[in-house]
């Protein structure tokens, strides 16, 4: 099976090492194209034994096409492309706000689209699923076995795709952001070493993660198992209840605006005006 993808920046790349290192793919199983040829010189030295080539020979030469680039960037890519693909060829979009009706009125292929997070570089994480009406049982299958040495491939309904990837996509910088101003505020409290707890924070939310996804325990479960009543836990969670009052519900409209800003912009480039999205309940 030929794999492609089309864009070999941050994510593009990423994906690719991931399934190399995880024996998903051999590297003679990987066709690449970009904009950028030094940018492929430096992945074949990388990777070698992968193809580089063209947009429209990575398309024409792959079973499976990844498509890893900017969102307003799809048009003038899918015109490009549609006359080197074939019906029976799936065609998989990493972009959120790219739609499958986008997709799906441009290109003769099967089409899909899938969200990936950085945390499919350590094998871990979740690959958001979404497959549109021409994939069968068996691609869909094809494509969550493929999906599955990276990380964990999980469906969801297309109109969640936003919410979702808040969590699985977008979540390791809100998390990061947070565990990296607790840091520098233990730095500087206490003079504590920073790669110590640093490292501490890390074990920490691994285990955490493993608690909610193994130890069938809910977040809230997990916080009463841990703040005892009256305890030193208890009370800074009372602190940190009130001083992030709002600030979730803020975080997600935030997110959704940009999203839709986006969705709008793609319609208009797609000739979709007729489309309406649903909007997000406030």
């Amino acid at each position: 099976m030929k794999v492609g993808f089309i864009g070999t920046g941050s994510m593009g790349s990423l994906l690719i090492d991931a399934f190399l290192s995880s024996g998903a793919l051999e590297p003679c199983d990987v066709l690449a194209s970009n904009r950028s040829p030094n940018r492929l010189l430096q992945l074949q030295q990388h990777h070698p034994g992968i193809s580089i080539g063209s947009n429209r020979e990575t398309a024409q030469g792959s079973d499976i096409v990844f498509i890893c680039v900017k969102p307003l960037e799809f048009k003038t890519l899918t015109d490009e492309i549609a006359s080197s693909l074939r019906s029976e060829q799936i065609v998989v979009s990493i972009t959120s706000p790219v739609m499958l009706y986008h997709l799906e009125s441009t290109l003769p292929s099967k089409i899909a689209k899938v969200i990936p997070s950085i945390t499919h570089r350590v094998k871990s994480g979740t690959s958001l699923c979404i497959f549109g009406s021409r994939l069968n049982k068996k691609d869909r299958l094809l494509l969550q076995r493929l999906l599955s040495f990276i990380g964990v491939p999980l469906e969801i309904q297309e109109k969640h795709t936003r919410i979702a990837s808040d969590f699985s996509s977008c979540g390791p910088a809100f998390i990061s952001y947070f565990i990296e101003r607790w840091i520098e505020a233990a730095v500087e409290a206490t003079g504590i070493d920073q790669e110590l707890i640093t490292r501490l924070a890390g074990e920490m939310l691994l285990g955490t993660g493993k608690l909610l996804t193994q130890g069938e325990l809910t977040p809230q479960e997990l916080q009463e198992r841990v703040a005892v009543r009256g305890g030193i836990t208890a009370e800074a969670l009372g602190h940190l209840r009130t001083s992030l009052e709002g600030v979730f519900e803020r975080l997600i409209l935030t997110t959704h605006d940009k999203y839709d800003e986006d969705v709008e912009k793609l319609n208009a480039l797609f000739g979709c005006h007729d489309i309406v999205q649903a909007p997000l309940d406030r």
